[in-house]
C-alpha cells in the first residue's frame, strides 16, 4: 500500500495540498525585548491571503495560559492583509519564549507564531 501510493505521488496522481494560504508579514519569531512584570504586551502579527478566495482565521492555539489572542472572524480578500492580536501577561519575572498556532480555514496545518523577550521585576 505504501509503495503504491509512493508511485502514485511519483507520478503526480495523488493531490498533496502543498498551497500556503498566506504570506506573514514581518518575522514567525518576535523578540520584544525587557517589559515590566505585570503589564502585558501585546504584538500584531499581520498576514497577507496569497489564495485567488477570501480566506479567514479559524483558530488560534496558544501554548500556554499567559497567552491570548484576539482576530476578526471576517473573510480576508485574496491579496488584502489580516491581522492577529497575540497578548503576552507579564506575571512571571525571566525569560519566555511561547507561541501560538494559527489555522486558516479549509487549509491543513497550522503556523506557529513565537514571542520572546524577558519580564523584569
Amino acid at each position: 500500500m505504501i509503495y503504491l501510493f509512493s508511485l502514485l505521488i511519483g507520478l503526480n496522481l495523488v493531490a498533496i495540498p502543498s498551497e500556503i494560504p498566506v504570506e506573514w508579514l514581518g518575522e514567525a519569531t518576535v523578540d520584544i525585548g525587557d517589559i515590566p512584570q505585570g503589564e502585558d504586551h501585546v504584538h500584531v502579527f499581520k498576514f497577507r491571503n496569497l489564495t485567488d478566495a477570501p480566506i479567514f482565521v479559524d483558530n488560534v492555539r496558544a501554548g500556554c495560559g499567559c497567552t491570548a489572542t484576539k482576530w476578526e472572524n471576517v473573510p480576508v480578500a485574496p491579496g488584502e492583509v489580516g491581522s492577529i492580536n497575540v497578548i503576552y501577561d507579564a506575571m512571571n519575572v525571566g525569560y519566555f519564549r511561547k507561541y501560538v498556532k494559527v489555522f486558516f480555514h479549509e487549509h491543513r496545518g497550522g503556523h506557529k507564531l513565537w514571542l520572546e523577550g524577558f519580564v523584569e521585576k
